[in-house]
Protein backbone atom coordinates (compact mmCIF):
# COMPACT_ATOMS: atom_id res chain seq x y z
CA UNK A 1 0.00 0.00 0.00
CA UNK A 2 1.34 3.35 -1.32
CA UNK A 3 2.18 6.30 1.26
CA UNK A 4 2.61 10.03 0.87
CA UNK A 5 5.87 11.70 0.35
CA UNK A 6 6.38 14.66 3.28
CA UNK A 7 8.22 17.20 3.97
CA UNK A 8 9.61 17.02 7.47
CA UNK A 9 10.54 19.97 9.83
CA UNK A 10 14.11 19.76 9.22
CA UNK A 11 13.72 20.72 5.86
CA UNK A 12 14.64 17.42 4.80
CA UNK A 13 12.36 14.67 3.03
CA UNK A 14 10.55 11.73 4.35
CA UNK A 15 10.29 9.18 1.90
CA UNK A 16 8.34 5.62 2.32
CA UNK A 17 9.67 2.59 0.74
CA UNK A 18 6.51 2.63 -1.20
CA UNK A 19 5.86 6.19 -2.36
CA UNK A 20 3.23 7.36 -4.31
CA UNK A 21 4.31 9.28 -7.31
CA UNK A 22 1.89 11.09 -9.47
CA UNK A 23 2.71 11.23 -13.19
CA UNK A 24 1.53 12.94 -16.41
CA UNK A 25 1.94 10.59 -19.27
CA UNK A 26 2.57 13.59 -22.06
CA UNK A 27 0.89 14.03 -25.41
CA UNK A 28 1.81 12.98 -28.66
CA UNK A 29 5.01 10.55 -27.97
CA UNK A 30 4.77 10.94 -24.42
CA UNK A 31 2.85 7.53 -24.10
CA UNK A 32 5.69 5.69 -25.95
CA UNK A 33 8.64 7.19 -24.29
CA UNK A 34 7.11 6.43 -20.54
CA UNK A 35 5.89 3.09 -21.09
CA UNK A 36 9.52 2.25 -22.29
CA UNK A 37 10.91 4.44 -19.25
CA UNK A 38 8.13 3.64 -16.23
CA UNK A 39 9.59 -0.42 -17.10
CA UNK A 40 13.00 0.71 -16.36
CA UNK A 41 12.04 2.76 -13.10
CA UNK A 42 10.74 -0.47 -11.90
CA UNK A 43 12.64 -2.86 -12.65
CA UNK A 44 15.90 -0.72 -11.43
CA UNK A 45 14.17 -0.23 -7.93
CA UNK A 46 13.13 -4.02 -7.84
CA UNK A 47 16.31 -5.29 -8.37
CA UNK A 48 18.72 -2.63 -6.32
CA UNK A 49 16.37 -2.63 -3.17
CA UNK A 50 14.94 -7.16 -3.60
CA UNK A 51 11.25 -6.15 -3.45
CA UNK A 52 11.93 -4.13 -0.22
CA UNK A 53 10.77 -0.33 -1.91
CA UNK A 54 8.46 0.18 -4.78
CA UNK A 55 6.79 3.46 -6.44
CA UNK A 56 2.98 3.41 -6.81
CA UNK A 57 2.42 5.20 -9.55
CA UNK A 58 -0.55 7.53 -9.71
CA UNK A 59 -1.86 8.96 -13.16
CA UNK A 60 -2.94 12.04 -13.08
CA UNK A 61 -4.05 14.39 -17.08
CA UNK A 62 -2.91 17.46 -18.51
CA UNK A 63 -3.00 18.30 -21.95
CA UNK A 64 -4.70 16.75 -24.93
CA UNK A 65 -5.75 13.62 -22.62
CA UNK A 66 -6.93 15.98 -20.14
CA UNK A 67 -8.74 18.06 -22.66
CA UNK A 68 -10.34 15.21 -24.11
CA UNK A 69 -11.50 13.20 -21.21
CA UNK A 70 -12.41 16.82 -19.00
CA UNK A 71 -12.65 19.72 -21.24
CA UNK A 72 -10.21 21.15 -19.05
CA UNK A 73 -6.34 21.24 -20.72
CA UNK A 74 -5.01 21.57 -16.26
CA UNK A 75 -7.73 20.15 -14.04
CA UNK A 76 -7.45 21.22 -10.86
CA UNK A 77 -7.50 17.96 -9.77
CA UNK A 78 -3.93 17.45 -10.94
CA UNK A 79 -2.45 20.73 -9.85
CA UNK A 80 -4.11 19.39 -6.05
CA UNK A 81 -3.09 16.34 -6.82
CA UNK A 82 0.72 17.37 -7.24
CA UNK A 83 0.62 19.66 -4.27
CA UNK A 84 -0.63 16.41 -2.12
CA UNK A 85 1.89 13.91 -3.30
CA UNK A 86 5.01 16.60 -3.61
CA UNK A 87 6.77 14.94 -6.06
CA UNK A 88 5.99 13.78 -9.57
CA UNK A 89 7.26 13.43 -13.29
CA UNK A 90 5.93 13.98 -16.81
CA UNK A 91 5.92 13.98 -20.17
CA UNK A 92 6.10 16.98 -22.56
CA UNK A 93 2.67 18.78 -22.95
CA UNK A 94 0.81 20.52 -25.83
CA UNK A 95 0.44 24.10 -25.66
CA UNK A 96 -2.65 24.77 -26.48
CA UNK A 97 -3.70 26.89 -29.63
CA UNK A 98 -5.90 30.34 -29.30
CA UNK A 99 -5.66 31.71 -26.13
CA UNK A 100 -6.43 29.76 -22.67
CA UNK A 101 -3.58 28.16 -20.57
CA UNK A 102 -0.43 30.34 -21.93
CA UNK A 103 1.58 27.35 -21.51
CA UNK A 104 1.20 23.84 -19.07
CA UNK A 105 4.25 23.83 -17.92
CA UNK A 106 4.31 27.47 -16.94
CA UNK A 107 0.65 26.91 -15.05
CA UNK A 108 2.69 23.93 -13.61
CA UNK A 109 5.60 25.69 -12.17
CA UNK A 110 3.63 29.13 -11.02
CA UNK A 111 0.91 27.24 -9.50
CA UNK A 112 3.46 25.36 -7.31
CA UNK A 113 6.07 27.69 -7.39
CA UNK A 114 8.73 25.94 -8.85
CA UNK A 115 11.34 28.54 -8.46
CA UNK A 116 14.40 26.07 -9.94
CA UNK A 117 14.35 24.96 -13.26
CA UNK A 118 17.41 22.18 -12.90
CA UNK A 119 18.79 20.78 -15.86
CA UNK A 120 22.19 19.01 -15.26
CA UNK A 121 24.11 18.38 -18.56
CA UNK A 122 27.11 15.67 -18.91
CA UNK A 123 28.15 13.20 -21.79
CA UNK A 124 27.85 9.76 -22.54
CA UNK A 125 30.49 7.62 -24.13
CA UNK A 126 29.23 7.19 -27.41
CA UNK A 127 26.96 9.70 -27.65
CA UNK A 128 26.74 11.86 -31.11
CA UNK A 129 27.99 15.23 -30.23
CA UNK A 130 29.01 18.31 -32.71
CA UNK A 131 32.04 19.38 -30.31
CA UNK A 132 35.84 17.63 -30.55
CA UNK A 133 35.29 16.97 -26.37
CA UNK A 134 32.15 16.87 -25.04
CA UNK A 135 33.26 14.31 -22.27
CA UNK A 136 34.65 18.17 -20.97
CA UNK A 137 31.09 19.11 -20.40
CA UNK A 138 29.59 18.36 -17.10
CA UNK A 139 27.41 21.27 -15.57
CA UNK A 140 24.24 21.68 -13.27
CA UNK A 141 22.20 24.67 -14.28
CA UNK A 142 20.26 26.29 -12.15
CA UNK A 143 17.86 28.79 -14.12
CA UNK A 144 15.26 30.64 -11.93
CA UNK A 145 12.20 29.75 -12.77
CA UNK A 146 9.48 32.07 -11.67
CA UNK A 147 10.23 36.15 -12.95
CA UNK A 148 12.33 37.96 -15.95
CA UNK A 149 10.39 38.59 -19.14
CA UNK A 150 8.97 34.84 -18.68
CA UNK A 151 6.98 36.42 -15.48
CA UNK A 152 4.48 36.89 -18.75
CA UNK A 153 3.56 40.53 -18.07
CA UNK A 154 3.23 41.87 -21.48
CA UNK A 155 0.90 43.82 -23.48
CA UNK A 156 0.45 43.59 -27.42
CA UNK A 157 1.21 46.54 -29.65
CA UNK A 158 -1.77 48.99 -30.26
CA UNK A 159 -3.60 47.66 -26.99
CA UNK A 160 -5.31 50.27 -24.65
CA UNK A 161 -2.54 48.81 -22.22
CA UNK A 162 0.33 48.76 -23.95
CA UNK A 163 -0.49 52.40 -25.06
CA UNK A 164 -1.38 53.37 -21.35
CA UNK A 165 2.23 51.69 -20.11
CA UNK A 166 3.79 53.72 -22.63
CA UNK A 167 2.02 56.74 -21.82
CA UNK A 168 3.29 56.21 -18.19
CA UNK A 169 6.97 55.78 -19.09
CA UNK A 170 7.20 58.34 -21.25
CA UNK A 171 5.10 61.31 -19.13
CA UNK A 172 5.59 60.06 -15.51
CA UNK A 173 8.92 58.09 -15.33
CA UNK A 174 10.49 59.90 -18.32
CA UNK A 175 12.08 57.53 -19.94
CA UNK A 176 14.19 58.06 -22.28
CA UNK A 177 12.47 56.09 -25.67
CA UNK A 178 10.46 56.64 -28.69
CA UNK A 179 7.60 54.66 -29.43
CA UNK A 180 6.00 54.29 -31.92
CA UNK A 181 1.96 53.21 -32.36
CA UNK A 182 2.86 49.05 -32.93
CA UNK A 183 4.99 48.24 -30.18
CA UNK A 184 4.45 45.64 -27.85
CA UNK A 185 5.63 46.30 -23.99
CA UNK A 186 6.66 43.60 -21.63
CA UNK A 187 8.74 43.74 -18.38
CA UNK A 188 10.99 42.02 -16.71
CA UNK A 189 10.43 41.09 -13.06
CA UNK A 190 13.60 40.30 -10.65
CA UNK A 191 13.52 40.55 -7.16
CA UNK A 192 15.66 40.63 -4.52
CA UNK A 193 14.28 37.43 -3.02
CA UNK A 194 14.15 35.35 -6.14
CA UNK A 195 16.84 36.03 -7.27
CA UNK A 196 18.43 34.99 -3.11
CA UNK A 197 16.69 31.72 -3.06
CA UNK A 198 17.87 30.71 -6.54
CA UNK A 199 21.81 31.05 -5.99
CA UNK A 200 21.17 29.78 -2.13
CA UNK A 201 19.71 26.50 -4.06
CA UNK A 202 22.51 26.14 -6.54
CA UNK A 203 25.51 27.39 -2.97
CA UNK A 204 23.80 24.33 -1.17
CA UNK A 205 23.62 22.15 -4.74
CA UNK A 206 27.25 22.66 -4.71
CA UNK A 207 28.35 22.19 -1.00
CA UNK A 208 26.43 18.79 -1.03
CA UNK A 209 27.80 17.50 -4.19
CA UNK A 210 31.27 18.53 -3.33
CA UNK A 211 31.52 20.70 -6.77
CA UNK A 212 34.61 23.45 -7.18
CA UNK A 213 32.78 26.20 -8.62
CA UNK A 214 29.19 28.26 -8.79
CA UNK A 215 29.25 30.62 -11.73
CA UNK A 216 26.15 33.57 -11.64
CA UNK A 217 25.66 34.34 -15.32
CA UNK A 218 24.08 37.57 -16.06
CA UNK A 219 23.73 41.08 -18.39
CA UNK A 220 24.58 42.96 -16.09
CA UNK A 221 26.70 45.00 -17.66
CA UNK A 222 23.33 46.56 -19.80
CA UNK A 223 20.55 45.56 -17.48
CA UNK A 224 22.14 46.84 -13.94
CA UNK A 225 18.95 47.28 -11.88
CA UNK A 226 17.97 43.28 -12.80
CA UNK A 227 20.37 41.10 -14.24
CA UNK A 228 23.16 43.48 -12.64
CA UNK A 229 21.13 43.11 -9.39
CA UNK A 230 20.93 39.08 -9.33
CA UNK A 231 24.72 39.16 -9.68
CA UNK A 232 24.95 41.61 -6.89
CA UNK A 233 22.61 39.67 -4.34
CA UNK A 234 24.31 36.40 -5.44
CA UNK A 235 27.45 37.28 -3.81
CA UNK A 236 25.95 38.93 -0.96
CA UNK A 237 24.28 35.21 -0.17
CA UNK A 238 27.75 33.52 -0.75
CA UNK A 239 29.23 36.28 1.52
CA UNK A 240 26.92 36.22 4.22
CA UNK A 241 25.38 32.86 4.27
CA UNK A 242 27.73 30.62 2.84
CA UNK A 243 31.65 32.10 4.43
CA UNK A 244 32.61 29.06 6.00
CA UNK A 245 32.18 26.95 2.79
CA UNK A 246 32.66 29.67 -0.40
CA UNK A 247 35.50 32.46 -1.15
CA UNK A 248 34.48 34.99 -4.12
CA UNK A 249 37.16 36.80 -6.07
CA UNK A 250 36.28 39.93 -4.42
CA UNK A 251 36.98 38.53 -1.23
CA UNK A 252 40.16 37.26 -2.16
CA UNK A 253 41.46 40.12 -3.93
CA UNK A 254 40.31 42.23 -0.73
CA UNK A 255 42.09 39.59 1.43
CA UNK A 256 45.08 40.27 -0.57
CA UNK A 257 44.63 43.96 -0.52
CA UNK A 258 44.25 44.16 3.48
CA UNK A 259 47.31 42.20 3.59
CA UNK A 260 49.68 44.73 1.73
CA UNK A 261 50.26 41.82 -0.73
CA UNK A 262 50.00 42.06 -4.63
CA UNK A 263 47.11 39.90 -6.28
CA UNK A 264 48.80 36.24 -6.76
CA UNK A 265 49.47 33.98 -9.69
CA UNK A 266 46.38 31.02 -10.72
CA UNK A 267 48.29 28.67 -8.74
CA UNK A 268 48.28 30.95 -5.54
CA UNK A 269 44.57 31.61 -5.95
CA UNK A 270 44.16 27.72 -5.70
CA UNK A 271 46.16 27.36 -2.82
CA UNK A 272 44.41 29.53 -1.58
CA UNK A 273 40.64 28.61 -1.98
CA UNK A 274 41.61 25.38 -1.32
CA UNK A 275 38.55 23.30 0.11
CA UNK A 276 36.21 26.16 -0.90
CA UNK A 277 33.77 26.00 -3.54
CA UNK A 278 34.62 29.87 -6.03
CA UNK A 279 31.93 32.04 -6.51
CA UNK A 280 32.53 33.90 -9.67
CA UNK A 281 30.43 35.42 -12.25
CA UNK A 282 30.61 36.04 -15.91
CA UNK A 283 28.36 37.97 -18.40
CA UNK A 284 25.80 35.95 -20.54
CA UNK A 285 27.32 35.82 -24.19
CA UNK A 286 30.86 35.59 -22.95
CA UNK A 287 29.24 32.34 -21.34
CA UNK A 288 28.11 31.43 -24.22
CA UNK A 289 31.94 31.24 -26.15
CA UNK A 290 33.39 30.08 -22.49
CA UNK A 291 31.41 26.34 -22.76
CA UNK A 292 32.60 26.00 -26.06
CA UNK A 293 36.24 26.85 -25.57
CA UNK A 294 36.79 26.02 -21.88
CA UNK A 295 33.83 24.17 -20.97
CA UNK A 296 35.57 22.39 -17.84
CA UNK A 297 35.88 25.79 -15.70
CA UNK A 298 31.99 25.32 -15.01
CA UNK A 299 30.46 22.66 -12.70
CA UNK A 300 27.29 24.68 -11.10
CA UNK A 301 25.63 27.84 -12.87
CA UNK A 302 23.01 29.84 -11.47
CA UNK A 303 21.31 32.46 -13.68
CA UNK A 304 18.07 33.73 -14.93
CA UNK A 305 14.71 32.53 -16.32
CA UNK A 306 15.57 34.24 -20.36
CA UNK A 307 19.70 33.20 -20.12
CA UNK A 308 18.65 30.01 -18.69
CA UNK A 309 16.34 28.95 -21.24
CA UNK A 310 19.32 29.48 -23.98
CA UNK A 311 22.19 28.13 -22.26
CA UNK A 312 20.16 24.58 -21.38
CA UNK A 313 19.64 24.29 -25.11
CA UNK A 314 23.09 25.13 -26.57
CA UNK A 315 24.45 23.31 -23.44
CA UNK A 316 22.46 20.40 -24.27
CA UNK A 317 23.69 20.10 -28.15
CA UNK A 318 27.39 19.84 -26.97
CA UNK A 319 26.59 16.37 -25.03
CA UNK A 320 23.91 14.91 -27.89
CA UNK A 321 20.56 17.07 -27.84
CA UNK A 322 17.78 17.54 -26.54
CA UNK A 323 16.27 14.03 -26.28
CA UNK A 324 18.84 12.85 -23.61
CA UNK A 325 18.26 16.10 -21.64
CA UNK A 326 16.78 15.65 -18.43
CA UNK A 327 15.47 18.64 -16.26
CA UNK A 328 13.31 19.11 -12.76
CA UNK A 329 11.45 22.30 -11.17
CA UNK A 330 11.91 22.12 -7.59
CA UNK A 331 10.85 24.49 -4.66
CA UNK A 332 13.60 22.89 -2.40
CA UNK A 333 11.49 24.85 0.59
CA UNK A 334 8.09 23.11 0.52
CA UNK A 335 9.67 19.96 -1.41
CA UNK A 336 7.59 20.17 -4.54
CA UNK A 337 9.36 19.08 -7.42
CA UNK A 338 8.00 17.91 -10.88
CA UNK A 339 10.64 15.92 -13.53
CA UNK A 340 10.00 16.16 -16.93
CA UNK A 341 11.26 15.13 -20.37
CA UNK A 342 12.67 18.65 -21.82
CA UNK A 343 11.76 18.29 -25.42
CA UNK A 344 8.39 18.78 -27.22
CA UNK A 345 6.21 16.88 -28.11
CA UNK A 346 6.99 15.75 -31.99
CA UNK A 347 3.13 14.78 -32.76
CA UNK A 348 4.11 12.99 -36.18
CA UNK A 349 5.82 10.27 -34.54
CA UNK A 350 3.07 9.92 -32.20
CA UNK A 351 2.53 5.92 -31.38
CA UNK A 352 5.37 4.90 -33.58
CA UNK A 353 7.62 3.69 -30.88
CA UNK A 354 10.60 5.11 -32.09
CA UNK A 355 11.67 7.95 -30.31
CA UNK A 356 14.24 8.01 -27.46
CA UNK A 357 13.12 7.89 -23.97
CA UNK A 358 16.41 8.66 -22.46
CA UNK A 359 15.72 12.56 -21.36
CA UNK A 360 12.29 11.10 -19.51
CA UNK A 361 14.73 8.11 -18.40
CA UNK A 362 16.99 10.78 -17.17
CA UNK A 363 14.39 12.86 -15.78
CA UNK A 364 13.50 9.71 -13.81
CA UNK A 365 17.32 9.61 -12.02
CA UNK A 366 17.29 12.66 -11.07
CA UNK A 367 13.68 12.19 -8.90
CA UNK A 368 15.26 8.88 -7.32
CA UNK A 369 18.31 10.84 -6.27
CA UNK A 370 15.78 13.11 -5.20
CA UNK A 371 13.75 10.89 -3.20
CA UNK A 372 17.42 9.61 -1.80
CA UNK A 373 17.84 6.62 -4.11
CA UNK A 374 20.83 6.94 -5.13
CA UNK A 375 22.06 3.35 -5.39
CA UNK A 376 18.60 2.61 -8.16
CA UNK A 377 19.54 6.07 -10.15
CA UNK A 378 22.78 5.13 -10.04
CA UNK A 379 22.03 1.53 -11.74
CA UNK A 380 20.02 2.99 -14.22
CA UNK A 381 22.77 5.78 -15.82
CA UNK A 382 24.96 2.85 -16.07
CA UNK A 383 22.82 0.57 -17.76
CA UNK A 384 21.74 3.99 -20.03
CA UNK A 385 25.40 4.53 -20.80
CA UNK A 386 26.43 0.87 -21.90
CA UNK A 387 23.40 0.69 -23.95
CA UNK A 388 24.71 3.68 -25.88
CA UNK A 389 28.40 2.63 -25.51
CA UNK A 390 27.09 -0.36 -27.41
CA UNK A 391 25.63 1.24 -30.34
CA UNK A 392 22.16 -0.26 -29.70
CA UNK A 393 20.25 3.19 -30.20
CA UNK A 394 16.95 4.73 -31.09
CA UNK A 395 16.58 6.49 -34.30
CA UNK A 396 17.93 9.92 -33.49
CA UNK A 397 21.45 8.39 -32.69
CA UNK A 398 21.55 5.59 -35.12
CA UNK A 399 21.57 8.61 -37.92
CA UNK A 400 24.58 9.96 -36.65
CA UNK A 401 26.24 6.35 -35.80
CA UNK A 402 28.35 3.90 -38.06
CA UNK A 403 28.05 0.31 -37.63
CA UNK A 404 24.84 0.91 -34.86
CA UNK A 405 21.85 -1.39 -34.01
CA UNK A 406 18.43 0.75 -34.62
CA UNK A 407 15.65 -0.40 -31.92
CA UNK A 408 12.19 0.50 -30.80
CA UNK A 409 11.54 2.77 -27.93
CA UNK A 410 10.56 -0.27 -26.14
CA UNK A 411 13.52 -2.40 -27.57
CA UNK A 412 15.77 0.31 -25.90
CA UNK A 413 14.17 -0.16 -22.31
CA UNK A 414 14.62 -3.84 -22.98
CA UNK A 415 18.56 -3.26 -23.38
CA UNK A 416 18.96 -1.09 -20.45
CA UNK A 417 16.58 -3.47 -18.53
CA UNK A 418 18.86 -6.32 -19.34
CA UNK A 419 22.03 -4.51 -17.98
CA UNK A 420 20.69 -3.19 -14.49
Amino acid sequence: MGEKITMGNNGVLNVPNTPIIPFIIGDGIGPDIWNAAVRVFDEAVQKVYSGERAIEWKEVLAGEKAFNTTGSWLPEETLATFKEYLVGIKGPLTTPIGGGIRSLNVALRKELDLYVCLRPTKWYEGVPSPVKRPQDVNMVIFRENTEDIYAGIEFAAGTSESKQLQHYLLNDLNVDYSFNENTGVGIKIVSEEGSKRLVRSAIEYAITHKLPSVTIVHKGNIMKYTEGAFKNWGFEVAETEFAEYTYTWGQWERTKTEKGQEVANTEQKEAELAGKIIIKDIIADNFLQQILLAPKDYAVVATLNLNGDYISDALAAMVGGIGIAPGANINYKTGHAIFEATHGTAPRFANTNTMNPSSVILSGVMMLEYLGWQEAADKIVEALSQTIKDKTVTIDFYNLMENATLLKTSEFADKIIAKL
